[in-house]
């Protein structure tokens, strides 16, 4: 027997990279985003069966962790080293902050004995995650370190998810433990780690106020998946009777196929808006049902949409949201087993006057969406070129299928996507940048979202704008082997910009205007596949014939500058036509 080979094995896996290596294993973790940093580890993690996604850039990679996070319903990795690098991990961060998505973001720090002596890229990274992460620790033995991984995979999943930071010192993956650990603890590596349920009293409460309702609703925001309750919703959807809308990130929460779904709410509502004419449902109910939604700005059009004389109930895994715009019957806990409970408590009322309202109010939805129908063929030029955005939208939604995963950028991209394509399942995923709608994740989230599931089709909506910021991830893309289809609205503007500047103050800065892009040839640049479409009567065949590919395909579609989504905003505003 070789005793010293042994030796040298067991040695090495004593170091600090192979025992956070097997800590990541121990918590299911497949997946981890990272360029060359943290290298000790990287080297380590192939014994472990974990896949490195070696992408460009740290903020996309903070991006395609957070997709990766949401469809996969897994804790995400993505590390960083010190410095610049870890700074550009803050703006991924903050989005899975606000959106309440776990990701682990492992940071490599100087060397313990160079600390405060301004060793190179040396910087306090304890205060520069203090606003985005809902834990930061240093890491400062290697006898905490299987401790603190722990720590970090319970704060990012339990709760309310979202992200956190560990940071470890690069001496210390190469140290060697004095005894290896001997961990037991279960994976903590899913979410919702710990689910819990709101009080009988108010969920029976909550159960009396819908039964007994004039004119209820529920609008689900983007806690219904993060909990994985769609399910739990479409039940109670059928089994009381109850119309469902839902925020941009909720859409999905229930089929838009539904007779009782009305669809997204919120400023998206204005001309040619597909609920558009649903305005009045809204704001005319007497009890809204509150779902993982944060009645935020955008949600509420600017807290206008909600009705104030409404009786709320609010549920959500965090107490603080609970109530924060709405004074609201408080449902304090895990979506999931809350409406389980909810539509328990609902079978135990009366509900023949919910049953009695369906087909007026099934009626009512329909009608609304054959209006929103007929004044899109009607007012819009659908084969004008250059192409409307709302003819391609239509295109895709043709074709799209209940196991498509369909991604954006935020800004324009998400709205059309919000009020155009059509959720065909319960729990169908529609990911998009709503926590803080920055530019530039659209792609990145096709990423990660196609590693999550690699199975489905996984399809991307961007701006010219958006895209801008990532263009170096299409080589990540044909490195890795994923093959996504991009379509990138090209219409050399900054277009929410530059209309809610002409809005606003009647004129626009020259930063809104681009000069021309093929996106298309920077694909093929890459080794992608690149097509670009000019006729609306083209891109049909081309988004079938990209969904059909084994490499990732940018379309690249010239677009209308003037068009626009129906911004509430932009209603009747004159000067956005020229």
């Amino acid at each position: 027997m070789d005793t010293e080979g042994s030796e040298k094995i067991i040695g090495q896996r004593s170091t600090g990279a192979h025992i956070l290596a097997a800590a990541l294993k121990r918590h299911g973790v497949e997946v981890i985003f990272g360029q060359s940093i943290p290298a000790a580890l990287f080297l380590a993690t192939p014994d472990y069966g974990i896949r490195q996604v070696g992408y460009r850039a740290e903020n996309a990679g903070t991006y395609m962790a957070d997709a990766y996070a949401r469809l996969s319903h897994k804790v995400a990795v993505v590390t960083a080293q010190n410095g610049p690098a870890a700074t550009l991990l803050v703006a991924g961060l903050a989005e899975c902050y606000k959106a309440s998505v776990p990701v682990v973001a492992i940071v490599q720090d100087v060397h313990r004995k160079m600390a405060d002596k301004n060793a190179f890229q040396e910087l306090d990274h304890l205060d520069l995650f203090k606003g985005v992460s809902k834990w930061t620790r240093r890491v400062t033995e290697i006898d905490r370190l299987d401790d603190y991984a722990d720590m970090a995979f319970t704060a990012a999943a339990s709760g309310r998810p979202g992200p956190v930071v560990l940071i470890v010192p690069i001496d210390l993956f190469n140290e060697t433990a004095a005894q290896n650990p001997r961990r037991h603890a279960s994976s903590l590596g899913h979410f919702p780690l710990d689910r819990t349920v709101a009080a009988p009293e108010a969920i029976e409460e909550a159960a009396r106020l819908l039964a007994a309702a004039a004119s209820p609703l529920i609008i689900a925001g983007g806690g219904v998946h993060i909990s994985d309750a769609a399910q739990e919703l479409a039940a109670l959807q059928e089994a009381a009777a109850l119309p469902v809308a839902t925020t941009a990130m909720g859409k999905g929460a229930v089929s838009e196929d539904h007779e009782l779904s009305l669809g997204v709410v919120g400023y998206f509502m204005g001309a040619r808006g597909r609920t558009r004419h649903l305005r009045d449902m809204v704001a005319n109910a007497d009890v809204i049902l509150l779902i993982g939604n944060r009645t935020n700005q955008n949600g509420t059009d600017g807290w206008s949409l909600y009705p104030q004389e409404a009786k709320y109930i609010h549920l959500d895994i965090d107490s603080q949201e609970v109530g924060r715009n709405y004074d609201a019957l408080r449902l304090v806990g895990d979506a999931k087993l809350t409406l389980q409970a909810l539509t328990a408590a609902m079978k135990r009322q009366d509900l023949g006057r919910r049953r009695g309202a369906r087909s007026a109010i099934a009626a009512r939805i329909a009608a609304a969406h054959e209006t929103w129908q007929s004044e899109v063929k009607q007012t819009l030029d659908l084969d004008a070129r250059p192409i409307r955005p709302e003819r391609l939208m239509l295109d895709l939604d043709s074709i799209l299928t209940p196991q498509t995963v369909v991604v954006s950028d935020a800004s324009y991209s998400s709205i059309w996507v919000a009020n155009y394509l059509k959720a065909r399942a319960v729990g169908a995923r529609f990911v998009t940048p709503r926590g803080l709608a920055g530019l530039g994740w659209g792609f990145p989230y096709a990423v990660g979202a196609k590693i999550a599931c690699p199975e489905a089709p996984v399809f991307a909506l961007v701006g010219d704008g958006g895209f801008a910021h990532v263009w170096s991830e299409l080589e990540t893309a044909r490195r890795m082997g994923v093959n996504v289809v991009l379509v990138v609205l090209n219409n050399e503007i900054l277009g929410y910009e530059k209309h809610a500047e002409k809005t606003l103050f009647g004129s626009y800065s020259d930063a809104c205007d681009f000069r021309p892009v093929d996106h298309a040839a920077i694909a093929r640049a890459c080794g992608c596949e690149g097509v670009r479409v000019d006729n609306p009567a083209d891109f049909l065949p081309a988004l079938k014939k990209a969904f059909s590919a084994a490499n990732t395909t940018v379309i690249d579609v010239m677009t209308e500058q003037r068009a626009y989504p129906p911004v509430t905003m932009f209603d009747g505003q004159k000067n956005l036509d020229y």
